[in-house]
């Protein structure tokens, strides 16, 4: 165990629930898997009373499932609940795409310009993770640039259901080359301020992952798990 995994003693709970957090969306702890309470203290180094306050956070974000007597599980999704999901979301990214028109600066469309180039060049190298990590970096500079907290605060507390199988999941040939069409046409659109346009893209652009969310998160695909 590194000691960087080891929390602070102050706002224990709340250390313990970011952690916890990043270990469901990086994807170490998968869809339907059980959460150790045991194996989760030793590598805090915290007592059971803050991991389980830590737990309830999670449950409330609906990250974690609370099952009588079979303790806490990482969520699975209705295919309802994630349609529903997306179309929110899709209608949100949309939005940001529209505001970041009018009110991104020089600056941040020349840092977008910078992510694309990288995240397009991982995909070339196959550098997975890189590329991901380019590509989250990519919207949450649009949604950044939109200037409007009340969005940004509404889609993260629904993005973080499905967070890790938008960026993470396997595509097809044909997905990965459409990926990188949106994105060079996202910084093109935010370049030219055509609002309609790329709040439409983004909106597309999200629609098409509901597939590969919904095969990672799915309550159907784990009752066949």
């Amino acid at each position: 165990m590194g000691q960087t995994d080891i929390i602070a003693r102050r706002y224990l709970h709340d250390e313990a629930a970011d952690r916890l957090r990043e270990l469901i969306l990086s994807g170490e702890l998968e869809p339907r898997s059980r959460i150790n309470e045991m194996a989760l203290c030793a590598r805090f180094s915290i007592s059971r009373t803050p991991l389980r306050e830590a737990i309830k956070l999670l449950a409330a974000e609906g990250l974690l499932e609370l099952l009588p007597n079979r303790g806490a599980w990482v969520a699975a999704i209705s295919d309802v609940e994630i349609d529903e999901i997306i179309e929110v979301m899709a209608a949100l990214e949309g939005a940001a795409g529209e505001l970041a028109c009018r009110h991104i600066t020089p600056r941040e469309l020349a840092a977008l310009a910078v992510l694309t180039e990288e995240m397009v060049e991982a995909w070339r190298q196959k550098d997975y993770p890189r590329y991901f990590l380019r590509n989250q970096d990519i919207h949450a500079g649009i949604m950044a640039a939109a200037r409007n907290q009340s969005l940004q605060t509404i889609y993260n507390s629904l993005s973080g259901r499905v967070q890790r199988a938008r960026y993470s999941a396997n595509k097809t040939l044909a997905q990965w080359n459409q990926a990188i069409q949106d994105h060079e046409r996202m910084l093109e659109l935010l370049a030219q301020r055509e609002s309609d346009t790329l709040g439409q893209l983004l909106r597309d652009h999200l629609r098409s992952k509901k597939v590969i969310i919904a095969a990672a998160y799915s309550e159907e695909t784990a009752a066949v798990a």
